[in-house]
């Protein structure tokens, strides 16, 4: 992608919702980028196997409708247990939060291995169907008996990360960029989109 000189380029973010291009506009403003969300009404289906599968998809088909770079994430929450449950279908494993959540509890029931990770895979693709960059965060902790803080959104009240004694619905939003999956694969990610913009 070419930029004329002394303008940011356009980076895409591939969501359709408002809360994680919020969260993508924090993790990225010190990056001179001009962000945008993704063409209005777009659906890309989440048919990969994993989460790295699902970002590609998604960066993929909005770089190439909107004709700028895309960066698109998928991630979710794995239980051991239940042999990686709910992984890429996390979104999608009952039709609200507190339903998830009550899912999620009652099929784990009393086992005592909670052991659990969240993960965040992001990817960036360019309008030629080139992908440019692959990161994947991961954050580990258990599964809570129960709902615990009132911050954050889907699993975030039964996710205690591990070794904080917090879950993830009890800490500042800071915090949680600190720890959480997603804010580890953008730490990973942005030293390497910081060389991709020096090279234009």
């Amino acid at each position: 992608m070419s930029i004329p000189h002394g303008r940011s380029p356009t980076l895409v973010i591939a969501s359709g919702n408002a809360g994680k291009v919020r969260e993508f506009r924090e993790l990225l403003q010190q990056l001179p980028l001009e962000l945008q969300p993704q063409p209005d009404g777009m659906e890309v289906e989440e048919t990969g196997l994993t989460f790295a599968d699902n970002a590609r998809l998604k960066a993929l088909a909005v770089a190439a409708a909107s004709g700028a770079w895309a960066l698109a994430d998928d991630s979710g929450l794995c239980v051991m247990a239940l042999g990686g449950a709910p992984g890429v279908h996390s979104a999608r494993y009952a039709a609200t939060d507190p339903e998830r959540i009550a899912r999620l509890l009652s099929e784990l029931g009393d086992q005592e291995d909670r052991r659990a990770e969240f993960r965040a895979a992001l990817c960036l693709a360019d309008p030629s169907g080139q992908v440019l960059l692959e990161v994947e965060g991961c954050c580990a902790g258990v599964i809570t008996t129960a709902p615990r803080g009132d911050s954050g959104f889907g699993y975030d009240p039964i996710f205690e990360v591990e070794g904080s004694a917090l879950t993830f619905a009890e800490m500042s939003p800071d915090r949680k960029r600190a720890v959480g999956h997603r804010g580890l694969a953008f730490a990973l990610l942005q030293p390497e989109l910081h060389k991709l913009l020096n090279d234009q």
